[in-house]
């Protein structure tokens, strides 16, 4: 990271639209951090979570939902708001968004965490991720926008609802952002967590570029406990996660076996720009750690730039890396996304 760079990576920002990209993520997050958590916990107490998985298809190829939100839905009730989590790269969905921890280490399920604010919560495994089953593709991009696809209708029925928010992180930032631009008529508002927009003078990106011809030839590559940990150290920052978090993603996703679909690193290894920021309609949270080396400030703010809506803005999260949602300042992530999906409605001028 150069020089520039670091120095806005280094304190948490918030860049609304209009004029200026220039508004500190400020005082009220840093004086709500210990609130947010205490928030959640005392939330956890009181309300009980369901859960129900689904299953949807796509040409053929079973594709597996889970869901949460507090209680089970009765006939003829109001609808909760829909929030879809997108699942990246590594890991299957409910490792990404339902990571169940040992007693005394807290709270690391984002669907807990949305339910229990009033959301239906619904997220999916992937073409040749955990539940569900595989065409034997590279589940790349486009193939992981035909699975968004694919489980809309099973949503609909459920629910009686079209329209939902969605949360990306890493590669499911790109397939959020890619579904958002194909079928827009479904987002309502949109977040992208740990994205990647052109990959320019991103250090991961890079090293993915050395092996461009080995994820070509192979439509699965190795993700064994080895590859799990080093998630957590690439970007040189160790420390932010609890070293218990990738023991426990490990033990939730080694019975998948040891390998993963190959299609998404080779689309941010070769295929970057996946989304065209003009193309993207509704209302967009951008969201990255300071210490991503996956993507730079400059180009996410490129993209950040060209989104058409005024809605929109821009957070970095200190003293975090890559995985957002499993760091020790994960309570920023909810915090975030928490006062983003409740922002009241825009008055027309």
């Amino acid at each position: 990271m150069d020089d520039g760079n670091h120095d806005v990576a280094r304190r948490a920002v918030l860049m609304t639209a209009g004029a200026g990209l220039s508004a500190g993520l400020g005082a009220g997050l840093v004086s709500n951090l210990a609130q947010a958590e205490g928030v959640t916990a005392a939330a956890a107490g009181e309300a009980s979570v369901w859960s129900q998985e689904y299953w949807a298809e796509k040409n053929g190829v079973k594709l597996n939902l889970w869901r949460k939100r507090v209680g089970a839905p009765k006939a003829g009730e109001k609808p909760l708001p829909i929030l879809f989590l997108v699942h990246g790269s590594s890991n299957s969905t409910r490792s990404s968004y339902d990571l169940i921890m040992p007693p005394g280490k807290g709270e690391y399920s984002l669907m807990n965490v949305m339910a229990r604010e009033g959301y239906d919560v619904w997220t999916m495994d992937h073409d040749g991720y955990g539940y569900s089953g595989s065409s034997g593709n590279n589940s790349d991009i486009a193939s992981g926008v035909e699975d968004l696809k694919a489980a809309m209708p099973v949503i609909q029925k459920e629910t009686g609802i079209s329209k939902m928010h969605m949360y990306g992180t890493s590669s499911g930032a790109i397939r959020a952002g890619a579904f958002a631009q194909a079928k827009p008529e479904h987002v309502e508002r949109l977040i992208l967590s740990a994205f990647t927009y052109k990959g320019t003078g991103a250090d991961e990106i890079a090293r993915r570029r050395k092996r461009i011809d080995e994820y070509r030839a192979n439509p699965r590559r190795k993700r064994d406990a080895e590859m799990i940990r080093s998630i957590f150290t690439r970007d040189g920052h160790p420390g932010s996660t609890d070293p218990g978090v990738p023991d426990a993603i490990i033990a939730m996703e080694m019975k998948f076996g040891n390998t993963i679909p190959t299609g998404t690193y080779l689309d941010m290894a070769a295929n970057l720009p996946l989304v065209d920021p003009k193309k993207v309609p509704a209302p967009v949270l951008m969201i990255r750690g300071e210490w991503d080396g996956n993507s730079t400030n400059e180009d996410l703010l490129d993209f950040y730039a060209q989104l058409p809506n005024g809605d929109r803005q821009f957070v970095i999260l200190p003293n975090t890396s890559h995985s957002i949602g499993y760091g020790k300042n994960r309570h920023l992530l909810w915090y975030a996304i928490k006062n983003f999906l409740a922002a009241p409605a825009t008055i027309a001028s």
